[in-house]
């Protein structure tokens, strides 16, 4: 159906629309329609699509009070129209009456002086007055009467002459130009408001928008997923009737908006705003959003996990098919750990110094439902007390001297939906350990400076190489912590208890450093013994570092057993006097220096682990 209608009265219009819009406006469709059917006529129209009707005077009017959902561009009397039927009129006399609505005859009566005529003009306001108008001109004596169709069907009885006005091409052809344009800007209109409908619908908020009585205009598809109701059922009707939670009585009365609320709909925690739509100053609607909280926690995630991997290159890179496990004790500490990390319970990792106590952080972490999330390590023995406090727990800007003035996330923030590692828990200063127990107990953090709270979702893992339950009986740590951080054990086997892993480890690092050095060594039979034998105080990380020394010293493909007495007397020396060497702490600082304060790579070229070069930083007093 076309979007344009014109309804002609009568055969003579019909012919005339026809012939006009052939060149001019084919678009508009053109049907017969006598007044007593032209609101059924208009209704079917409407039904099939019709926007815009064009009909003359008193068909115009009957479907404009119809109520009828259409635009509608009426034929107006031109100046023209009029003295046409003026001059048919003469034929009878000079004195005439026009019957017919107020705005189709306004100011008629002043062409009769310049037509040497006597109008007189007898307006109504609904067809049942054309009767009586009609007898009030027979009365008053005119010699003819003109007007519309609603006029011509009054006179008949009173036996006094009828001129009907006609419309002309002008009147015709001005009133299809007015309905073209009128369908031109609604089309402008349709393919904005399509635009917004498509960017509201496809938005990943709720959005309902509602009249000043409350009443829905707009319902799109993120709010049909969170409540359940369709779109077409919902507009139209008070919300307070679709959505009995949402309350917007104040804000429609106010005009103020009411923001961050939390209601539960259709079983689901959302984030609610209300928003007035105030227009000279007076609210004539508002807007709705509604937004998932389980999204805006997932949202939340990755913000804080692109933070994380903005400022630190460290992760869980680590996985159980690392570690080497060729006895039985170390086997089972891996099922352990295996069966821990399907659990979100805290878990403290015992171990000596160099057993690998990180690398099974990390494949806990990443054997566990939160291996998606960040994993976040970090020495509590490497930074001082008020420091380590600023990393873990975060600030706002200008909370002490030197502050990012922009402020900076804790890491335990930075590890929401994760892990967080703290090494060396029992290095912990008792203040700190007094704020990371409200952390652990409430799951939630406050950056230094800030009344804000911050919910937390952390899995917390900690390790260390001391005793803790002789620390909490020598008043040196929290026992309120020890007990909320132990919940799972995990105690990793000394390197002297595991002989059967030694040698696979041994062979391991050969190959990892293999392609560093461009050097492919080989352990010879009579290597194996001494290795075994060897009670490795420094664990893992000291038989790594052997081999490396081996490798780069040693000119052969097989690694004999001369040649690992000597690296491993050397290292026992080496041990027995780590703590008093005369040159240390040169050595410490040409190592910073040549690696640019890089601690790792500091580490790696003294050939100790990172951990112990912070011990010796702290012995030393080097910050």
């Amino acid at each position: 159906m076309a979007l344009i209608a014109f309804l002609a009265p009568d055969d003579g219009m019909f012919i005339a629309a026809q012939e006009l819009f052939k060149s001019t406006h084919h678009d508009i469709y053109v049907t017969k329609a006598a007044f007593s059917e032209s609101v059924a006529i208009a209704a079917a129209l409407v039904a099939g699509g019709t926007e815009i009707i064009i009909a003359r005077g008193s068909a115009a009017s009957a479907i404009r009070n119809a109520g009828l959902n259409v635009i509608i561009v009426e034929i107006y009397i031109t100046g023209f129209d009029v003295i046409n039927a003026i001059a048919k009129a003469k034929l009878y006399g000079r004195s005439f009456g026009i019957v017919s609505f107020p705005y189709l005859i306004h100011k008629i009566d002043s062409l009769g002086p310049i037509l040497g005529v006597d109008i007189k003009l007898y307006p109504i306001n609904h067809e049942s007055e054309a009767k009586a108008k009609v007898f009030e001109a027979f009365q008053d004596g005119v010699d003819a009467i003109f007007g519309g169709y609603i006029a011509a069907k009054n006179v008949q009885e009173y036996n006094i002459p009828f001129v009907l006005v006609e419309s002309g091409v002008d009147s015709i052809l001005q009133a299809a130009q007015e309905a073209t344009r009128i369908a031109h800007a609604r089309n402008l209109e349709k393919a904005k408001t399509n635009l917004f409908r498509a960017v509201l619908d496809y938005s990943y908020e709720g959005i309902i928008s509602v009249d000043n009585e409350g009443r829905i205009t707009f319902f799109n598809s993120m709010v049909e997923r969170i409540t359940g109701i369709e779109g077409s059922k919902a507009v139209g009707k008070i919300i307070s009737q679709v959505c009995p939670n949402i309350n917007l009585k104040e804000v429609l009365t106010t005009g103020k908006d009411e923001l961050g609320h939390i209601l539960s709909v259709n079983h689901l925690d959302v984030m609610c705003n209300k928003i007035a739509i105030v227009v000279n100053n007076h609210p004539v609607g508002a807007v709705v959003t509604l937004q998932d909280v389980t999204l805006i926690q997932q949202m939340e995630a990755k913000v804080r996990q692109r933070i994380y991997r903005a400022t630190s290159d460290h992760g869980a890179h680590f996985c159980f098919k690392n570690l080497e496990a060729n006895g039985i004790d170390l086997a089972q500490t891996i099922e352990n750990a295996k069966d821990y990390a399907l659990t979100a319970f805290s878990i403290l990792i015992i171990g000596e110094t160099g057993t690998g106590k990180e690398v099974f952080a990390q494949s806990i972490h990443n054997y566990s439902y939160c291996s998606q999330g960040p994993f976040i390590a970090i020495n509590c023995a490497a930074l001082p007390t008020h420091i380590l406090e600023s990393e873990l727990f975060g600030y706002v800007g200008g909370a002490f001297t030197g502050a990012n003035p922009k402020g900076k996330p804790g890491l335990f923030e930075l590890a929401h939906g994760g892990t967080i590692f703290l090494d060396e828990i029992a290095e912990l200063d008792y203040l700190i350990q007094g704020k990371l127990l409200r952390v652990l107990q409430e799951k939630t953090v406050r950056r230094l400076g800030s009344d804000k709270i911050i919910p937390l979702n952390v899995r917390v893992i900690v390790a260390t190489n001391k005793d803790l339950k002789t620390l909490v009986d020598d008043n040196k740590f929290r026992a309120d912590l020890y007990y909320r951080l132990n919940v799972l054990q995990l105690k990793i086997p000394p390197l002297r208890k595991r002989k059967n892993d030694i040698i696979a480890l041994a062979s391991f690092f050969l190959q990892e450093f293999s392609g560093v050095i461009k050097r492919h060594l080989k352990l010879a039979p009579s290597a194996l013994q001494p290795l075994i034998e060897y009670p490795w105080p420094g664990n893992i990380r000291e038989l790594q570092n052997v081999i490396a020394r081996i490798m780069t010293i040693h000119k052969h493909e097989f690694i004999d057993s001369s040649t690992v007495k000597r690296m491993l007397q050397n290292d026992e020396k080496r041990g027995q006097h780590i703590d008093v060497l005369p040159n240390e702490l040169a050595e410490i600082q040409k190592a910073l220096s040549i690696t640019k304060g890089q601690y790792t790579a500091a580490a790696q070229l003294l050939g100790i682990s990172r951990s112990t070069l912070w011990r010796k930083l702290k012995k030393w007093g080097i910050k």
